[in-house]
């Protein structure tokens, strides 16, 4: 016992501590990427390292690219990316950043004449060609003539400079923050990768204790793809690095071989984890080493270790973040199967509610196990009944009525209850009770007779309750059996995608017809009013038109609303921009509630809900449970559940009426009613449809006007088939929608007639608000009593309110086109 205290206190220390440190970890994590991400840092630290960069000894085509895209791209971030790259290409030579400032000069000038004109990234590289040969040629022409190999050379930095602002333009929009981003294609991961090895030969000259800072990030790097990617995309990036630092430094001409073998080997031995990648490049650098310079092999090995050990450092994290952008990784297959998880969760959850109605139907069936007194009470009833009916076939017509059943009631029914036990068990009456019975009753012979005689009925409606408790047993278990098999079902369920073929191709050729190229569209949802589309499409500069043109087109085709539910805007021109779009519901439902019990009471007797439905769909139900108090709360509460749980089910209003019916005519043998009103507003078109079952009138306040809903009929649980009538009616906007519960419609007093009193009384109320109308309402029907509540009081009201999106649907194409 001793022992285990420091233990537990051990390891709560120990968990503490690494609470801590995961704290600090996310703490440090989001810091940095607010700096560099956020603030643009990155973009700085490129910035400067381009600066920097120079190939062939005197070609210096980075920097200029660099600021065009950042100025395409993230133009607030110019200015300062300017001085980045200028401090860094001073850091190198101070005549290398002259050429800089004044390519830069020369950026701004034909920049600032060609900004209004079209397809800028089409311009943009032109621009960036003369801004750096013009400053080239003039740096040339103050030293000396312009010579025909510095002809070459100027040419070919121009050339490379227009070719690197296509390249950066691909691969520097990767660097932003953005919620969403589709897989990379293979173009942009070498252009990625060649903004990388140009970023590292802004390294060059720089060691530490003899080894290259830019040969120790390039082999990074290889280790990283190689790990994330395997032998194909280690072997490429190796190929692109060792090239363009081999251009910077001619003598590291052989570091191409070795980055790309590396990379090969490493991504071969990707499956032997980061030791195996690790593994790969430190066999190809003694390989090339060995073979290439045995003199340089030791830094060559020492740049290797150090790459290695910041591999080992990076957390995984990172390398998972990586891997969903490149194809073939695991990640990128889990992120793929994001969408079959999300149709398998939608399957699933429809499923569980269907479980769930099942599991209430079962409830409402089930018997519970009768306890002692309830048998006791039981049996008293059935012999009350018995006796009742013996009695009424002797009794009533005898003399001798008054004395047995009033002066010696307890002796009569003690001595019939004797003899009844004796008939029920098939035996003739016992003689010393018969004895007394005879000495006591004058037609006792005629009593026992009727007894025997009732005894076949009784009989008969004893064995016909127990069979309606086996049944309504029976039926409970088997609606649990089925709710549990969809439960189980709903867990385990695998659904593939479902394929719209024919919307796909509509909107498709649709978007195509107005210039919109899709990337990427997945179609998870069209049921009515429950609408889910995802689509990627790439913009040369976007101006809203995912709600101005697509969102309207969707909705052309699919017959409703639909609306851009999130968006994720490319920060860059043709860049990845990805939508969410679903459905709008035209109208929206504003509800106000008001309630009082009978004297003032805790608990009444009336339930109301408002139930938002699938598919669009809007219900508004009032039950008033039969008489006051406890039960009557526990009924017209049990109508609202039965009824909110099967109309979510997708069952319709009519059916889910007399399913509840069915249900509570058989649950019990007891006089269980319960009254219904409920109102079901379509919020695509604002069409209601009223199911009034034993339930008072309701009234539509549209403008001045007052109309008035009702129907005829009986409350739920008296009879067990019968034909529900529904009320239709098309609502309009700012209609308002007023329910009432029967102490409501019949509580005012000294009024002869309500209808009247009621639609004045709406009429002219000042206000519109719903919670207002129900609370002035309620309080004029208790004032005509002088304050005092002779019924359970129940006021539901709704108002109907347009809701118009900013853009709607424009026919642009012929329908039959598609």
């Amino acid at each position: 016992m001793i022992g285990s205290i420091p233990r537990a206190e051990s390891g709560t220390i120990g968990f503490e501590k690494s609470g801590k440190k995961g704290k600090i970890r996310q703490k440090i994590q989001s810091k940095a990427k607010r700096l560099l991400i956020d603030k643009g840092w990155i973009f700085y630290l490129t910035g400067f390292l381009l600066g920097r960069a120079v190939i062939l000894s005197a070609v210096s085509p980075f920097a200029v690219a660099f600021i065009a895209t950042i100025w395409l791209v993230h133009r607030d971030k110019s200015l300062k990316s300017m001085i980045a790259v200028f401090l860094g290409a001073l850091s190198y030579l101070f005549e290398h950043a002259m050429f800089i400032a004044l390519a830069f000069l020369v950026f701004i000038l034909i920049g600032s004449l060609t900004k209004n004109m079209k397809n800028q990234q089409l311009v943009l590289p032109v621009v960036v060609f003369l801004s750096t040969i013009l400053s080239r040629i003039f740096f040339y022409s103050l030293s000396n003539t312009v010579t025909s190999y510095e002809w070459a050379l100027l040419a070919i930095e121009g050339v490379l400079g227009a070719v690197l602002v296509i390249i950066f333009m691909q691969s520097i929009p990767l660097l932003s923050p953005k919620r969403y981003k589709p897989a990379l294609k293979n173009e942009e991961i070498v252009c990625l990768i060649i903004l990388i090895a140009s970023v590292l030969t802004g390294f060059i000259g720089w060691q530490i204790y003899g080894a290259s800072v830019e040969q120790i990030f390039s082999r990074y790097f290889v280790l990283i793809f190689s790990f994330i990617g395997g032998a194909a995309i280690g072997s490429t990036v190796g190929v692109v690095a060792g090239l363009i630092l081999s251009l910077a430094n001619v003598a590291n001409l052989y570091q191409m071989s070795l980055l790309a073998f590396s990379g090969l080997l490493g991504g071969l031995l990707k499956e032997g984890k980061k030791l195996g990648t690790a593994i790969g490049l430190l066999v190809g650098t003694c390989l090339i080493g060995i073979y290439g310079n045995s003199v340089a092999l030791v830094p060559s090995l020492m740049e290797s270790c150090i790459a290695i050990g910041l591999f080992l450092l990076t957390p995984a994290s990172w390398f998972n973040h990586i891997a969903r952008y490149i194809p073939g990784t695991e990640a990128y297959t889990n992120e793929q199967e994001q969408y079959l998880q999300k149709v398998r969760n939608v399957t699933a959850k429809r499923v569980e509610q269907f479980s769930d109605v099942f599991r209430a139907l079962s409830k409402s069936f089930s018997v519970t196990d009768p306890t002692v007194n309830d048998e006791q009470q039981e049996a008293r009833r059935d012999t009350d009944y018995f006796l009742s009916q013996v009695t009424e076939k002797t009794c009533q017509g005898c003399f001798m009525k008054d004395r047995c059943w009033q002066k010696e009631f307890d002796q009569t029914y003690s001595l019939m209850e004797e003899m009844k036990e004796d008939v029920t068990s098939g035996k003739d009456p016992n003689r010393k009770v018969m004895r007394k019975f005879e000495n006591h009753c004058v037609k006792s012979r005629k009593v026992v007779d009727a007894m025997k005689e009732e005894m076949s009925f009784y009989e008969a409606n004893h064995k016909l309750r127990q069979q309606v408790t086996e049944s309504k047993r029976l039926v409970a278990d088997q609606l649990q059996g089925v709710s549990d098999v969809m439960e189980d079902f709903a867990k385990e369920i695998v659904k593939e995608r479902q394929h719209h073929e024919l919307q796909e191709a509509q909107v498709i050729a649709a978007l195509k017809h107005i210039g919109i190229e899709l990337t990427r569209l997945d179609i998870y949802q069209l049921e009515k009013g429950d609408v889910d589309i995802e689509l990627t499409a790439s913009f040369g500069e976007y101006r809203g038109e995912g709600e101005k043109l697509i969102a309207p087109i969707l909705s052309d085709i699919l017959h409703e609303i639909i609306v851009v539910k999130q968006e994720d805007i490319s920060p860059f021109p043709h860049g990845y921009s990805h939508f969410t779009f679903g459905s709008a519901k035209e109208f929206a439902i504003e509800t106000g509630a008001a309630n009082a019990a009978k004297g003032g009471g805790l608990v009444s007797g009336d339930s109301f809900t408002t139930i938002e439905l699938g598919a669009g769909k809007f219900a508004m139900a009032i039950s008033d449970g039969m008489g006051n108090g406890k039960r009557a709360r526990e009924e017209s509460m049990e109508t609202l559940r039965l009824l909110q749980q099967i109309l979510q089910s997708g069952i319709k209003e009519k059916v889910a009426i007399k399913s509840i019916n069915s249900i509570l005519s058989l649950r019990t043998t007891e006089e269980m009613f319960a009254t219904l009103d409920l109102a079901v507003i379509d919020l695509h078109d604002a069409y209601a449809q009223f199911v009034k079952i034993g339930s008072t009138p309701s009234f539509i306040r549209r403008g001045a006007n007052m109309f008035k809903i009702e129907a005829s009929n009986l409350p739920i649980g008296i009879i067990k088939e019968f034909d529900v009538e529904i009320v239709k009616e098309q609502l309009l906007p700012d209609d308002l929608l007023i329910m009432m519960s029967d102490g409501i419609f019949d509580g005012p007093q000294h009024v002869e007639n309500i209808d009247i009193w009621l639609k004045r009384k709406i009429k002219e109320m000042d206000t519109d608000d719903p919670q207002e109308i129900a609370d002035l309402l309620l309080e004029e029907v208790i004032r005509t009593r002088s304050g005092e509540i002779i019924d359970d009081m129940t006021v539901l009201v709704a108002k109907v309110k347009k809701n118009t999106p900013q853009w709607t649907s424009i026919p642009i194409y012929e329908s039959n086109v598609l």
